[in-house]
């Protein structure tokens, strides 16, 4: 198992907090975000880890370029046009090879046993991948899943407005007192996945996307396994939210 972190974006949300720094180098508790992330992967046992980088890429390669120190081998690679999360994770295939691996946004915080979670339910079964999600979250910010009764993904939907929520719940896919799943940012997949984005076309917003990636991994017939996220899960979206990391003891 290898991981790839996405952390290429400049946080437009943080203001003038990014403008020298990208956004997984703010400071939580006294070390970047992005350091957090990597100490997590490397205790569920993963040593080998790709970083892409974009904005101000120099300041995520400068802090972990000694990777001795991290425990893992650490390489990089640089999203030069930020054309969106769906091509993102290519600039790692060479790096992968054929090895399954964990991918995540370099802005989602987890409790370290998260990973080592994800790592035994993606070893249940012959799966393409593991998915991540989270309750109790606004889901037209991000990724509303659907799950089957095995809990594998049967359908996931990016942002929707809400028109279509509405529409979903007299559609019967949204149920009083049943979880609405929102898309938690982590992942795990088989190198299979460049099959799915190699073919991507640009989405209404003009980016390519990871999620319509993962649709048609369903459509195709492949299982996605999900898993709930139970305790700390924290998206770095927001000044308000990295002042609140900061107050936490």
């Amino acid at each position: 198992m290898k991981a790839v972190i996405l952390a290429a974006g400049k946080g437009t949300r943080m203001k003038e907090l990014t403008s020298e720094l990208p956004k997984p180098m703010l400071q939580v508790q006294g070390k970047p975000i992005l350091e957090h992330i990597v100490a997590g992967i490397v205790a569920s046992g993963i040593r080998e880890i790709f970083i892409i980088t974009g904005w101000r890429a120099e300041a995520i390669e400068d802090h972990f370029g000694d990777d001795k120190k991290f425990g893992a081998q650490i390489s990089f690679g640089r999203q030069l046009i930020q054309d969106g999360t769906g091509k993102a994770p290519e600039l790692a295939k060479q790096f992968i090879g054929d090895s399954p691996f964990l991918l995540t946004y370099g802005d989602i915080l987890v409790a370290p046993e998260t990973y080592p979670q994800m790592i035994r339910r993606f070893g249940e079964g012959d799966f393409a991948g593991v998915i991540t999600v989270t309750p109790g979250e606004d889901v037209t910010k991000g990724g509303l899943n659907f799950f089957d009764e095995q809990f594998f993904l049967k359908r996931l939907l990016e942002k929707p407005s809400r028109e279509q929520l509405e529409q979903l719940r007299r559609d019967g896919w949204l149920k009083p007192g049943v979880p609405a799943w929102y898309n938690a940012g982590i992942y795990i997949f088989r190198p299979e996945i460049f099959e799915f984005t190699s073919r991507l076309q640009k989405s209404p917003r003009g980016e390519y996307e990871l999620t319509d990636a993962i649709s048609a991994i369903v459509a195709s017939g492949e299982k996605l396994a999900g898993l709930e996220i139970k305790g700390r899960w924290v998206d770095v979206r927001d000044p308000e939210t990295l002042a609140k990391l900061e107050e936490e003891n």
